[in-house]
């Protein structure tokens, strides 16, 4: 039988469909970056920083907690993400499964605490309330959008003016 025309196995076309599925998931994972760069470029220069500071990884968000907190914050959140990481790497390996289930949970929602509240801060701080934060927990994207190029205007840390 030529190789060319032997059927394709099923362990083939899984690894394929895999690989298709994670190839699409990193594809809109790229899309949002360059997403949140557009908008945090345009929230930046709104803010008078920048607008490049919003292409650096990891740096975006120390300076967007510069504009709409404190950087001490991010330490605290950074810290705490990479100790949900770390968890989750060690779910095999782990002694006792319900100390690290206790673990898992608390820094998770630790991690969703700190999310909620820094995106009511960068809403305060660009002149929104709550509802705003509603949506960009739900829509991200299209809000950090709307913060850069929308109608809205920095107002200041946590939504206090600058003096």
């Amino acid at each position: 039988m030529n190789s060319a025309t032997a059927p394709i196995s099923n362990d083939a076309l899984g690894g394929i469909a895999v690989g298709s599925v994670l190839g699409f998931i990193a594809a809109c994972a790229v899309i949002l970056w360059i997403f949140q760069i557009i908008a945090y470029w345009k929230m930046f220069t709104k803010a008078g920083e920048p607008g490049w500071k919003s292409i650096i990884p990891l740096y975006n968000q120390y300076v967007m907690y510069k504009l709409t907190w404190k950087t001490s914050w991010f330490w605290i959140s950074l810290i705490v993400a990479v100790v949900y990481g770390v968890f989750t790497s060690l779910n095999q390996n782990f002694p006792d499964v319900m100390l690290y289930t206790l673990l898992l949970l608390v820094s998770a929602i630790i991690v969703l605490v700190l999310t909620i509240i820094s995106y009511h801060k960068i809403s305060k701080s660009y002149g929104h309330g709550a509802g705003y934060t509603v949506g960009m927990l739900f829509l991200w994207p299209i809000f950090v959008l709307i913060l850069g190029y929308g109608k809205s205007r920095y107002i200041g840390p946590e939504g206090i003016a600058r003096s």
